[in-house]
């Protein structure tokens, strides 16, 4: 992949989101709206290479507007970033069947490594930001992997887009 033309993206997990689960609530609507309009403008730009984290929460809503972006572009690639084989075993049943519908409709699955391990999360992380130019961020200003995504994109040089959450 040309990661000149690759956009990745970081957000929080609903834990975090100011709308928790609930993606019917008002502010997540308007996240949606956000990031859909964020990832249109990337693709009038020349980005055809998408990649997700696949994390619970804003992550999954990523890949979802990418795929839906797909959908309209046949030319859009979705990639699957996933810290860990097994990411999603210990999931709520209904989130676990989310995450692989979605993984089943990726272009592209890399598994960063096989087996859980401290600092995992943030070598997934890493690959976003060192594979993409441009990395779109759903952030409330709390601490955490987002922001340990940001800041390292921002050393890296990376386009970074900040979508208030």
């Amino acid at each position: 992949m040309n990661h000149q033309l690759s956009c990745s993206f970081t957000g929080h997990r609903p834990e975090k989101l100011p709308w928790g689960s609930n993606e019917s609530d008002a502010r997540c609507l308007q996240f949606k709206a956000e990031l859909w309009s964020a990832l249109q403008a990337a693709f009038a730009q020349g980005y055809r290479h998408f990649i997700c984290g696949m994390a619970r929460g804003a992550d999954l809503q990523f890949c979802e507007a990418a795929l839906l972006l797909r959908e309209l572009h046949p030319d859009v690639r979705v990639e699957a970033a996933i810290p860990f084989a097994g990411q999603a075993d210990r999931w709520i049943p209904q989130e676990r069947l989310r995450y692989h519908a979605l993984l089943a409709r990726c272009d592209f699955e890399t598994v960063i490594q096989h087996t859980y391990t401290a600092g995992c999360l943030q070598r997934r992380n890493r690959y976003l930001v060192d594979h993409s130019s441009r990395l779109i961020a759903a952030y409330s200003g709390q601490g955490g992997g987002t922001l340990y995504t940001i800041h390292y994109a921002i050393r890296k040089q990376c386009d970074v887009i900040i979508l208030d959450v």
